[in-house]
């Protein structure tokens, strides 16, 4: 299973957005979970959730920064 693509991230709305990093977030807490009661059967989807989360938070920064400039520029 590759890794999901960044362009698949900003692709999302930002309540789609917001949505997918609680839904991560949700996931990594599951997975840990298996892990510490040793039911954990793929240990590679630690890899893809946290790099799925590290996207999704990109994404948001870098709009969150693009929203404060544009901001600054009309002032």
């Amino acid at each position: 299973m590759p890794l999901p693509k960044i362009s698949e991230a900003r692709e999302l709305s930002d309540e789609k957005l917001a949505e997918e990093i609680i839904a991560v977030k949700k996931q990594l807490f599951q997975l840990r979970l298996q892990k510490a009661t040793r039911q954990l059967d793929k240990p590679h989807q630690f890899r893809h959730a946290r790099h799925r989360l590290a996207q999704l938070l990109t994404v948001e920064a870098e709009r969150k920064r693009a929203a404060s400039q544009s901001a600054t520029e009309q002032e």
